[in-house]
């Protein structure tokens, strides 16, 4: 494979970052949120990554949980959609999957079918995307309870604003509202709830971008700060240099012109790659570990960077860092007006992966 980008995953970061959920929150157990292919790092990568650390592991669609039992994932499995159809409640069963039930289909369905399995209820206390309210929490926990198809019954929630300034606290009333007189196991941290809200730890916590080594809430506090290290680095080399004149235009539309003379280079990644097109000139890259920014639009298979205050003895084969380890990811995603989640989920398959660390015993 001759083109230059990679992204490496660092399997100890991750577990690193685990760890510090652990710190955070010592008296809940751990669900590690792995949907999404695990935020783009690979979700069979991940989980082997976690294995020996982890109480269970939440995902999205019930092929990945499959996936984490063949190879060998013996920890509870959360599907925080629950089912989507009533003929995977066999699936459920057989490979003892716990559904997120938060629509009252899904109940429905999880009677009529006398398999009992360990259930999560998803109350919404204000979210206003998925789950029960108040009234539909009450009728489908006495029907649950009367049917006998839940092996046991947890509740969660989910913020909405754990990461802005109004908080958790609404939600908190509402739930505590909703559940009191109740003895349910409670699962309701998000990252952002996990690290700012103490009192949101309850049983189980569900971190997600802070396992992979992002901030949460990067407008407040960075990831470095929190204590993360970043799991993903996407890096390539500068393939040319060019000298630019005042007046030269760069890239596609000559969006950026240079006032003066300049040096750059060209980088091979992409918008094919995952690089986000609609990063503006300015979004900040690492070359040769000294940091620079963007020239230009971005293209398919290339993007321009400032090399005119860089040592002059930097060129074609330095590497470039995109984001990861010397270059926060947030910051990147800060640029370009979006999330680091986005980032890492963009990456596309064409990119060689590189693992690192990823088997505790290495």
């Amino acid at each position: 494979m001759s083109r230059p980008i990679n992204v490496r995953l660092d399997g100890a970061a991750l577990r690193h970052n685990h760890a510090l959920v652990r710190q955070t929150a010592p008296h809940a157990k751990v669900w590690s949120v792995i949907k999404a292919n695990a935020y783009g790092h690979g979700v069979l990568r991940a989980a082997k990554a976690l294995q020996s650390v982890a109480d269970g592991f939440a995902v999205v669609e019930v092929e990945q949980a499959i996936a984490l039992r063949q190879a060998g994932i013996r920890q509870p499995v959360l599907l925080l959609e629950g089912f989507y159809q009533a003929n995977e409640l066999p699936l459920f069963a057989q490979w003892q999957l716990t559904p997120v039930l938060h629509t009252l289909w899904q109940v429905d369905a999880l009677i009529a079918s006398q398999w009992q399995l360990s259930v999560y209820l998803k109350i919404d206390t204000g979210m206003h995307r998925l789950g029960f309210t108040a009234k539909e929490f009450s009728t489908v926990l006495t029907r649950l309870e009367s049917a006998g198809c839940a092996a046991s019954i947890t509740v969660m929630t989910h913020f909405a604003d754990a990461d802005e300034d109004k908080g958790i606290a609404e939600q908190m009333q509402r739930l505590r509202g909703i559940t009191a007189g109740l003895a349910l196991p409670l699962s309701l941290a998000n990252s952002a709830a996990l690290l700012r809200f103490p009192e949101s730890h309850a049983d189980w916590v569900r971190p997600g971008i802070m396992l992979y080594g992002a901030s949460p809430f990067p407008a407040r506090q960075s990831a470095e700060s929190l204590g993360l290290k970043p799991v993903m680095t996407l890096a390539s080399e500068i393939i040319a240099v060019r000298d630019l004149a005042a007046g030269d235009r760069v890239g596609y539309g000559g969006t950026f012109v240079a006032e003066q003379p300049m040096r750059i280079g060209i980088v091979a990644c992409g918008y094919a790659d995952g690089y986000p097109r609609h990063a503006p000139t300015g979004t900040p890259v690492l070359v040769a570990g000294q940091r620079t920014r963007t020239l230009g639009r971005v293209s398919m298979d290339k993007l321009c960077v400032d090399l005119t205050e860089i040592d002059q003895k930097v060129g074609a084969g330095d590497t470039a860092t995109l984001w990861g380890e010397g270059l926060p990811a947030d910051d990147v995603a800060t640029a370009a007006g979006t999330v680091a989640y986005e980032l890492f989920c963009a990456v596309t398959a064409r990119v060689p992966v590189v693992e690192v660390n990823i088997d505790v015993n290495q």
